[in-house]
């Protein structure tokens, strides 16, 4: 009886061995053992693993070393303000062409058909067409013709300050997400939602008061009836309904899109100088194993700047001003085919299939301009402009943000460098800012980091503040130097030219090769990410 008891208590421990070492299955913690997406167990939900896709506009940029400035074999202008420098610039996303005048007018008109009597937020969006007046210079017709007129609606939008050009980027965000959701059935579709649906009357008693805003949706706060779509995802959390946020469709309840989802996009922003200048010059169409086989000085390989193809033997590969009263050519045989600027897709693309990395117009990015960042930022990602925010909170138990007149969140200099404590969010802790240097309040504006000049200064020693942004990459009234990827000026973030673009860029999340087909892997490490 003794030895029938031992070796069933043998037996339990070895079960209990086996069943410990159980190896864990994707649908399961691999730290816990509990299953995934099990709505008995306490609902957590993880999605497979997605490889999020470019926004529409949107070309992938493979990331890697490279060095900044390195291109620009003679400083005409002896500024030394990009010395040659090794950094990484992360993988992301980047338009293929510059934001066009047809872009710029369709953000125009959701603006009128949203805020039909708010003359002022439309007026503040209009580019500031008079940029193309000139004293001595017949240039009226394109102040009246050059934004509107169907013939110049495929030509890069001008006259757009920095700062319009960041509001862009916010607004594509936010209608590119709602096109995702109302498409995919997570929100109420566009038909129904302008009273298209069945009875041709509109379907909801409570629609939106503000039009959808990205970090709202995220946040909670865009949802009920009138707003949420057919296909909302399911809400496996059995305590939704205690705490008041749950919603019921066909199927049970249902709750909104979460970034965890992996649906969303990534925000539009302006590409960083590092960026914009990694991507203009495109070396990985000369690259193979991590060897460059040969350098470049403007987007396209050799060392002029027309081709040397027999078919296109002789023509300019991008447009610029080729010499004094020289803007287009002779009469009969045109060189470069433009006066002013040209159709966004003119010209060949160069390696990472982007138009007029060179040439057409400058292009803003989002650094701030100093002379000497080259000797100051880090050497991935490198980035000078942060201004540190965070989301005002109309409730701080709940976590609801503030919102603007136009449903934006409202955004605050960050107090601190790290996290806050419950207390301190809550206003019912006077602890003091530990992340403050020598008694100093913390500072979130690093635009000026490592300046050495007194701030009180500026205006009187220098024309470069704070308000100062980089703009790279030749205008079509600009001569064949600026072509080079690694020229760098700048301009007032409230100012506007007739030579002055944009195009937007994404940031890449996940894994930063975009191509691994062909390439070496280990094999257990071997993405099984799907685009999405």
């Amino acid at each position: 009886m003794k030895r029938i008891t031992i070796y069933f208590t043998a037996g339990l421990f070895l079960l209990g061995i086996a069943t410990s070492c159980k190896k864990p299955t994707s649908s399961s913690s691999s730290k816990t053992g509990m299953a995934y997406n099990n709505k008995y167990n306490g609902g957590f939900e993880v999605n497979n693993k997605v490889k999020a896709g470019p926004g529409p506009g949107l070309i992938a940029i493979e990331g890697g070393t490279f060095v900044m400035g390195g291109s620009l074999n003679q400083d005409l202008g002896y500024e030394f303000d990009n010395v040659r420098r090794r950094v990484t610039v992360a993988s992301f996303y980047m338009d293929e062409t510059e934001v066009a005048n047809v872009d710029w007018l369709e953000y125009l008109h959701w603006i009128k058909r949203t805020y039909p009597t708010d003359a002022e937020y439309y007026y503040n969006a209009l580019p500031d067409t008079l940029v193309w007046r000139q004293p001595l210079s017949y240039n009226e017709p394109y102040v009246n013709n050059y934004l509107r007129h169907p013939a110049f609606q495929d030509y890069p939008v001008v006259g757009v300050s920095w700062e319009q050009a960041n509001d862009y980027c916010v607004w594509r965000t936010d209608r590119v997400n709602e096109e995702i959701l109302r498409r995919g059935g997570y929100l109420l579709d566009y038909k129904t939602l302008a009273g298209g649906g069945k009875g041709g009357a509109p379907a909801t008693a409570t629609t939106a008061k503000d039009p959808f805003n990205t970090d709202i949706y995220l946040n909670g706060q865009f949802r009920g009836d009138g707003i949420d779509g057919k296909k909302m995802k399911k809400d496996l959390n059995p305590n939704s309904a205690a705490a008041g946020t749950a919603t019921t469709g066909k199927g049970g309840p249902v709750r909104p899109v979460r970034l965890e989802d992996g649906i969303l996009k990534q925000p539009y922003r302006l590409p960083t100088e590092a960026e914009w200048e990694y991507a203009a010059l495109s070396l990985a169409g000369n690259t193979e194993y991590e060897n460059i086989a040969d350098g470049k000085i403007y987007p396209w390989n050799g060392l002029g700047v027309r081709s040397p193809k027999k078919r296109t033997q002789g023509m300019i590969y991008a447009n610029f001003k080729r010499g004094d009263g020289d803007n287009m050519g002779t009469g009969g045989y045109l060189n470069d085919k433009a006066d002013i600027t040209a159709p966004v897709r003119y010209y060949i693309p160069n390696d990472f299939g982007l138009y007029n990395m060179a040439g057409n117009v400058s292009e803003w990015t989002s650094d701030v301009y100093r002379k000497l960042s080259f000797e100051d930022f880090a050497d991935f990602n490198p980035y000078r402009g942060n201004e540190f925010v965070n989301k005002r909170l109309t409730d701080k138990t709940k976590g609801l943000y503030a919102k603007d007149k136009y449903g934006r969140p409202i955004k605050d200099p960050a107090p601190s460098s790290k996290k806050q404590t419950w207390a301190e969010l809550q206003g019912k802790s006077a602890k003091p800012d530990s992340s403050a240097l020598a008694g100093k309040p913390y500072q979130p504006d690093f635009r000026g980091f490592k300046d050495s000049v007194n701030n009180d200064l500026y205006g009187n020693t220098t024309l470069v503040n704070d308000r100062s942004r980089v703009y790279k990459g030749g205008s079509w009234n600009d001569r064949a130097y600026w072509l080079n990827p690694a020229t760098r000026r700048f301009m007032q973030q409230d100012e506007a030219s007739a030579e002055i673009g944009f195009r937007a860029a994404m940031t890449l999340v996940g894994s930063p090769e975009i191509n691994s087909q062909g390439k070496p892997q280990f094999p257990k490490y071997k993405s099984k990410a799907k685009a999405k």
